[in-house]
């Protein structure tokens, strides 16, 4: 397999990042899926192959498992909104401190600067301001 022995660090989110997670995994890298912490069980098909695991981001015990993932990871897939990963203290610039070779990617929207940058990017987003 191609990508075996890369290991993947997948936030949980919308259809972007799980179906990137779900083709590297294809093609032969570990992903682990970081998971919120719900109330519901949510399938997610996208999921085939991953690991899994629940983390509740907004402790601090949470954050510190996801550093020690990080730091022993070849690549972070996150789908937040511009400065969720900061304010989480988990900017690229902190990770890349303890692992310099991570390969940080934000699949975003509308990206991580411009006048759209902070709007949720959806395709019914796209279609309404292209106006067809």
């Amino acid at each position: 397999m191609a990508l075996k022995g890369i290991r993947v660090i997948e936030f949980a989110g919308l259809a972007p990042v799980p179906f990137c997670g779900m083709i590297l995994k294809d093609f032969g890298a570990e992903v682990i899926r970081i998971d919120k912490v719900k109330g519901a069980l949510n399938v997610d098909r996208l999921a085939r192959g991953k690991r899994s695991i629940v983390v509740d981001l907004k402790r601090q015990r949470g954050i510190e498992i996801v550093r020690k993932l990080c730091a022993n990871a070849d690549v972070l897939i996150e789908p937040y909104r511009k400065g969720v990963m900061e304010r989480l203290g988990l900017s690229p610039e902190s990770l890349l401190a303890s692992n310099p070779g991570l390969i940080y990617a934000r699949l975003t929207g509308f990206g991580q600067s411009g006048p759209y940058s902070e709007r949720a990017g959806h395709d019914i987003n796209y279609i309404a301001i292209a106006g067809k």
